[in-house]
């Protein structure tokens, strides 16, 4: 799969989040990051590249990887009631890169 093809796949899905954010459904721009778009590009990278039990444990990596994004969004909630919003979303964001570097810590120490 291309570079190009990847880069316009991440920029649709930016302009649908942009598109859905000005509905009266604004919550599902929401969700549309979490549709797989890129999980389906690393998952065919990895079995075509790999093997499938590479594939399998990205799997199962990628089920672990929900928990830095939960982190991400409970801290953003509480935390947009006491900071300015950008300030907010870096807070979160940092919030993640501590998640997701403990993740990959752990994970790296199991899996060995």
């Amino acid at each position: 799969m291309g570079l190009l093809l990847k880069a316009l796949i991440g920029a649709a899905v930016v302009v649908l989040i942009g598109l859905l954010s000005k509905t009266r459904n604004y919550y599902i721009a929401g969700l549309i990051p979490l549709f797989p778009t890129f999980a389906l590009i690393a998952h065919y990278i990895v079995a075509s590249e790999r093997s499938i039990e590479a594939l399998r444990t990205t799997i199962i990596f990628g089920l672990w990887a929900i928990i830095p994004y939960i982190i991400y969004l409970i801290s953003l909630y509480f935390l947009i009631n006491h900071l300015r919003l950008p300030l907010a979303l870096t807070a979160a964001v940092l919030c993640w890169v501590i998640a997701a570097w403990i993740l990959i810590s752990v994970w790296s120490q199991w899996h060995r």
